[in-house]
């Protein structure tokens, strides 16, 4: 195979490896670390996967108490960049970077100064971030907004501060303090807040309440040309997700019609659709292989998952998440591609 990629366990998280993703490590087809690319103006930047909350209803099992990660990642700063405005180039349409992750994309330590880089790129025309807010300071959005966030995309799931702790799976999560630091940054600072809390039948539906009442008063989201200051989400049960005991996710009819509830009680807009927020169709990025495919793949490290390992192909273009219960670590092996979507690739061998 013509590509010799190494990767270097740099510290560890909980038990767990946090291998350092640097150049010249492809970054697509991972779906904890790199770009995703989804057919929009919109890329989507993983810096890091790791996370200091543990948020019960968590889809993606982040946090310390994870029970199915088996390694965590960071990338490099300067070589995301580098993908970034590739990928920028290619669409050639003015484009927003929605820094988010299986994870805190604010843990990564170099934030800023990614940023910073992206913002150079000439048809970024918004930078935004996602968050739970934990580590979120005014001097920090201050920093984050010298350097180029045009908006911060708040998942706070809960006013109430026993009921936020608890959701959030931590004793010291706050709602009260994030929400004071988050009025703060829209008054103080360049940078847009749009709150996106996920609705958990049973737990947090009148929270949604308070919620829309902040949004409202703190003219959130209107920096953003938003016709809306507060996302709310779905819960949905994923298959390596947490599942609170006891809750039956919501059909998709009973949502959408709890919003427009609320929109008509409120006297203010919950139903958006993606075009409402900027979202676009644009150039989508080629897709090397296709499910059932047939590759040749280097196994670099264990997965992310369990029974799972951490490949690229032979020409150093993508990354694959290789499923196996055999150990297959340094070894290259042939696997079928099993899914494909979104330049987002597993294999089984």
């Amino acid at each position: 195979m013509n590509c010799d990629i190494k990767i270097k366990n740099v510290s560890n998280f909980y038990g767990r490896p946090i291998y350092y993703i640097n150049k010249p490590f492809p970054l697509m087809g991972h779906i904890a670390f790199g770009l995703i690319d989804r057919g929009t103006n919109i890329i989507q930047v993983r810096p890091i996967s790791t996370c200091f909350h543990n948020c019960i209803f968590c889809s993606v099992d982040s946090g310390p108490n994870s029970k199915f990660r088996t390694s965590e990642y960071i990338v490099d700063e300067e070589w995301l960049f580098e993908w970034v405005k590739n990928i920028a180039s290619i669409k050639n349409d003015e484009i927003e970077v929605l820094i988010d992750g299986v994870g805190e994309p604010i843990m990564h330590p170099k934030i800023i100064k990614l940023i910073s880089l992206i913002k150079k790129i000439p048809n970024v025309y918004s930078i935004a971030i996602e968050t739970h807010g934990g580590s979120l300071s005014l001097p920090l959005a201050k920093k984050l907004d010298k350097a180029g966030l045009n908006r911060i995309n708040l998942s706070i799931d809960s006013y109430t501060k026993e009921k936020a702790r608890y959701l959030a799976g931590v004793e010291w999560y706050n709602s009260l303090k994030i929400l004071k630091i988050a009025s703060d940054i829209i008054k103080e600072t360049n940078i847009d807040i749009v709150l996106t809390p996920v609705v958990i039948p049973e737990e947090n539906e009148n929270e949604m309440r308070y919620l829309i009442e902040w949004a409202k008063e703190n003219k959130a989201g209107v920096k953003s040309n938003y016709p809306t200051g507060i996302l709310i989400q779905k819960f949905e049960i994923h298959h390596f997700g947490r599942k609170p005991k006891k809750i039956k996710p919501w059909s998709w009819q009973r949502f959408y019609s709890w919003l427009k509830y609320l929109e008509n009680e409120y006297d203010y807009k919950l139903l958006v659709k993606p075009e409402d927020l900027g979202f676009k169709k644009s150039v989508k990025i080629d897709e090397p292989f296709h499910i059932n495919d047939k590759i040749k793949i280097k196994i670099v490290g264990i997965g992310w998952l369990k029974n799972e390992y951490l490949g690229v192909d032979e020409n150093c273009i993508r990354v694959i998440s290789v499923i196996s219960k055999e150990k297959i670590n340094n070894s290259t092996i042939k696997a079928k591609i099993i899914r494909d979507k979104d330049n987002i690739f597993v294999a089984r061998l």
